[in-house]
């Protein structure tokens, strides 16, 4: 096979070069049987984005070494690459994870007078919560904010994937420290008797899942946060270009000198003492319009003071004495 899989090779071919690959077609929902179909064909058999679906087979074939970041997440369909993440929490928590246990409690000696057994069985059921609880977070609150992205709704000007991903990024690390330690913890301390080759099952499973895990998390913490910081700038560029269209309209509509709505909004922010951020914030709208709004607001009054602003406030009762900070 040659050193990156394209859109021309084989499907069938591919899987064979990397058993890894059966892990990503389930979780696009593809599903065996190709034949000799090629992964454009495939793909576009069953609705699935090929870049998308290639983008990420190679990110695992070259266990997440990417040089060319900013070239592949150009290609990514981010509903195509919502939709696999989705399906992999899925495969985790409703799957990998339970189907480990199973055996876990077959492989153990789960007797009363046993309690390592019961300590090991405590702990792993820990781990799973752990990442169920992380999987969740990210469906709830990271993957919904992106839908809201990707439908051209407008968010919170506080709010961004880095800091969203922020409050919950050391949760990838705690689930790689948890898992190696409950592997550590059954190779040194459990005493293996008849259950020997089934505990092995188990710690084969153990290893394979640490290696998925880390797949995905590096998946997420790369190519999906770099298309979402993406489509981020997207928006804001249009949500910038749309405020100050609408302002342009309102001045247009009244007189060329006379101002809008919304830069009587930023003025009785300026005089209150606010900087341009909290202005923002306040607004819902960027620091880059509100910087556009004040330049105007100098333009047609002629004033670019604070001072000169508070004066021309307060004449014009676009605020109360009292409300002004001195």
């Amino acid at each position: 096979m040659s050193e990156k899989y394209k859109e021309t090779d084989q499907m069938g071919d591919i899987i064979c070069d990397d058993y890894r690959i059966l892990q990503v077609i389930s979780r696009f929902g593809l599903t065996l049987g190709f034949g000799d179909h090629t992964v454009s064909e495939t793909c576009a058999a069953a609705g699935v984005d090929a870049p998308t679906f290639l983008a990420v087979v190679n990110f695992i074939r070259s266990n997440g070494r990417t040089s060319n970041l900013s070239d592949i997440v150009e290609s990514l369909s981010l509903p195509a690459m919502m939709d696999y993440l989705h399906r992999s929490h899925d495969y985790f928590v409703k799957f990998r994870l339970p189907s480990i246990r199973r055996k876990l409690i077959e492989a153990l000696d789960c007797s009363a007078r046993n309690q390592i057994a019961f300590l090991i069985l405590k702990f792993y059921d820990e781990f799973a919560a752990e990442v169920g609880h992380h999987m969740d977070y990210e469906d709830k609150h990271i993957h919904t904010y992106v839908n809201d992205l990707i439908k051209g709704a407008r968010t919170a000007p506080d709010i961004n994937i880095h800091k969203l991903s922020h409050q919950h990024h050391g949760n990838h690390a705690q689930i790689e420290k948890t898992l190696s330690e409950l592997k550590s913890i059954i190779i040194k301390y459990y005493p293996t008797d008849s259950h020997a080759q089934l505990l092995n099952d188990v710690l084969i499973d153990l290893f394979m899942t640490e290696e998925d895990l880390f797949s995905h998390c590096h998946l997420e913490d790369t190519l999906f946060l770099e298309a979402v910081v993406r489509l981020e700038e997207q928006r804001q560029e249009e949500y910038v270009e749309e405020e100050i269209r609408t302002d342009e309209q309102e001045t247009d509509a009244s007189s060329a000198d006379a101002l809008s709505e919304r830069e009587k909004e930023v003025i009785v922010c300026v005089v209150k003492g606010m900087a341009n951020k909290e202005i923002a914030e306040h607004l819902f709208i960027s620091v880059n319009t509100v910087m556009t709004h004040r330049r105007n607001i100098s333009r047609k009054l002629q004033i670019h003071s604070p001072a000169g602003l508070t004066i021309y406030a307060i004449v014009n009762g676009l605020i109360n004495l009292e409300d002004v900070k001195l």
